[in-house]
């Protein structure tokens, strides 16, 4: 493999105690600077914090929206930051989200607005910038890969339901796009993956609505972020002769 020190790019974090935090904290202790871009400003940098405390390099790139242009504006940072004659974008994770449950007469234009810009718009551009570096790497003799894209996709991703219409139809325009770059960057040496995740998750935001420690503490009935991020490193090391378009993801009690 080339010389350049390993990137990984995370778009959506949340509150960091979720499936972007986990993932940058399980791909840091690989030896990969960490580049995280997501709204919250806060939640950001105190991630960085704790990832820079923790001995791993990690810059926060905060934006006002997952518009194509904030987008962009983001990976020209990251690039400034991290240049290519030191270092070299391997692996991205497309992890943000919104979520609208609500019934179908009572969604807003606004609701559709931002499930389209998280949904379809922000990840066409995170896409576009990811795969353009990708291309430019060279094969890495271990895995056969230039580089790897993952998206975080859920339930809805696959099924609709009686309040997911606005939710599923961005679920399901994501997932197309990953199994269409699967498709055709394959070809390119670049894996490109989609993971359902199928359950609820631990993260501070869930556990705070649920108010339930007996859900919280019992792993058959909810996914923990940790574990989701294990999944992704074993994505990203997938030799080229088995690699996985798409992993689902649940609970050992879920009911599916």
């Amino acid at each position: 493999m080339s010389s350049l020190k390993p990137v990984l790019v995370v778009a959506g974090i949340g509150a960091g105690g979720g499936t972007g935090g986990a993932t940058a904290r399980a791909f840091a202790k690989l030896g990969y600077s960490i580049a995280l871009i997501a709204r919250g400003t806060d939640s950001l940098k105190s991630l960085e914090n704790e990832l820079q405390n923790s001995g791993a390099e990690a810059t926060s790139f905060p934006i006002p929206s997952y518009e194509h242009s904030s987008i962009k504006s983001a990976f020209e940072s990251v690039r400034a930051r991290y240049t290519s004659t030191e270092y070299s974008i391997r692996a991205a994770l497309y992890n943000a989200g919104h979520g609208v449950w609500k019934p179908f007469l009572d969604i807003t234009p606004e609701d559709v607005k931002i499930i389209t810009e998280t949904n379809i718009e922000g990840s066409f551009a995170f896409a576009h910038e990811v795969l353009s570096d990708f291309k430019q790497n060279e094969i890495d003799t271990t895995n056969g890969k230039r580089g790897i894209l993952i998206f975080t996709g859920a339930t809805a991703s696959i099924r609709g339901n009686t309040t997911t219409s606005a939710f599923a139809a961005g679920k399901f325009a994501l997932r197309a796009l990953s199994q269409s770059l699967a498709k055709e960057f394959g070809k390119q040496n670049i894996h490109v993956a989609h993971a359902i995740v199928d359950g609820g998750i631990s993260t501070p935001l869930s556990r705070s609505r649920r108010n339930d420690s007996e859900w919280d503490q019992n792993e058959d009935i909810r996914l923990s972020p940790e574990a989701i991020a294990a999944s992704y490193v074993y994505l990203a090391s997938q030799e080229r002769s088995a690699w996985t378009w798409e992993l689902d993801l649940r609970p050992a009690h879920e009911k599916w």
